[in-house]
């Protein structure tokens, strides 16, 4: 019995450590091909500079909002004003954005409020976006969250990208920045954020082209929403950002993977609050991708890596199962170090070094997102239905 269990433990190990890896090769080629048409883009012109809403949904406040905003007033583009908008005028997010604006008098700015979302809105924040749409000037759009820090040419770098009237989105990829003292949990997040989705989506573009969006920032036309049914159809799906891209892209509209990077701010959390939150994301994958989400348990490393050098100490071959640990540590090293310098982060090598065990995390937090259908934001609990479809939290 000892033996077959040792052989099951072998193969397991075996098998996930070539799909590991042939992963990590497409990675590499995907990141290459994305650095390159990122530097042959940012020597273009950016001569398409028409005017344009953008629109940021704020609920509360967190640590380093105000510099997010800062960044937004701060922008070398020549016409565009700013939206915000919140539940409530007593919102300190609002307020917050409120005072920033009075220091950069030259920009224009709205501060408007929603009120609490009608009961077909179980996402707030397209709630949000549905008043700002209600009230801006533009037919061009570029929306963002409160947690993402930009640069000067950043509002230039993104309308480019809708230059072609056939294209109706572009999204871009970000780079998780923890702020300055976060614990090692938040500096897990956040490369997660850079490297882990990072590589899906470049693989995924590379591949197929782009079918989805990412919600943390996006150029998009007005008319773009209602081509997918309005916002009171996106606010009832979790992952608003994915359905708006994958039926935009379905009906023949360009939807596009811009080269701009972001920043995205990650907060300094607890372990435990830190993985629940990074586990609502992975439920939200499951739902809206079922089985490109059961395929990705086979692009980590480090779990196969870890059976490996299990399989190497019970079998009497543990310099075997030591040197299998340490190829798959090296695997998330290539992987991670391809992804990051190729986005331009000044800080690739420290998160380089760490990634492996962010892998190992996220293959744990892989299992756990089929544990169920409930997830937890914001002091509710939320329940996930098929295709990515939320219900009214308990008790409402």
């Amino acid at each position: 019995m000892m033996h077959i269990a040792l052989r099951i433990l072998f193969w397991v190990a075996a098998a996930g450590s070539v799909t590991s890896s042939i992963y990590c090769g497409m990675v590499v080629a995907a990141a290459a091909r994305f650095g390159l048409r990122r530097r042959r883009e940012e020597r273009e012109p950016q001569d398409f500079l028409p005017r344009i809403s953008v629109l940021k949904p704020v609920h509360g406040t967190e640590e380093g909002m105000e510099r997010n905003f800062e960044t937004f007033f701060e922008q070398d583009y020549p016409e565009f004003e700013l939206l915000f908008c919140a539940r409530h005028d007593t919102d300190e997010g609002l307020r917050l954005a409120k005072r920033v604006g009075e220091r950069y008098p030259q920009v224009k700015a709205k501060f408007v409020t929603c009120g609490e979302p009608q009961p077909k809105f179980h996402n707030a924040k397209v709630f949000s976006l549905a008043k700002m749409d209600s009230v801006a000037e533009n037919d061009l759009y570029v929306t963002s969250d409160a947690d993402v820090r930009v640069r000067p040419n950043y509002l230039r770098a993104m309308v480019q990208n809708l230059k072609d009237p056939k294209m109706g989105l572009a999204s871009c990829v970000y780079i998780g920045t923890p702020h300055e003292g976060a614990g090692f949990a938040s500096k897990l997040d956040a490369v997660g954020k850079s490297v882990e989705m990072t590589s899906g989506v470049l693989v995924a573009d590379m591949i197929e082209g782009t079918k989805f969006a990412l919600g943390a920032t996006m150029a998009v036309r007005r008319k773009s929403f209602q081509d997918v049914g309005g916002f009171g159809e996106l606010g009832q799906f979790y992952a608003d950002d994915f359905v708006l891209g994958n039926r935009l892209a379905k009906q023949g509209t360009g939807v596009l993977l811009a080269t701009h990077v972001i920043r995205l701010m990650v907060q300094d959390s607890p372990f435990l609050l830190s993985f629940r939150n990074q586990l609502r994301w992975m439920q939200s994958t499951r739902r809206s991708r079922p089985w490109g989400h059961l395929g990705s348990g086979l692009t980590f490393a480090m779990p196969f890596g870890v059976l490996g050098f299990l399989w190497g100490l019970l079998s009497g071959h543990a310099g075997v199962g030591l040197v299998w640990l340490v190829a798959m540590v090296a695997n998330r090293f290539v992987q991670a170090a391809a992804v990051l310098t190729a986005m331009g982060d000044p800080e690739w090598m420290r998160n380089t070094a760490i990634y492996p065990l962010r892998d190992l995390l996220g293959s744990v937090l892989w299992v756990a997102s089929y544990g169920g259908e409930n997830f937890y934001y914001r002091g509710k609990i939320y329940k996930l239905k098929e295709g990515g479809r939320v219900e009214a939290p308990k008790g409402e």
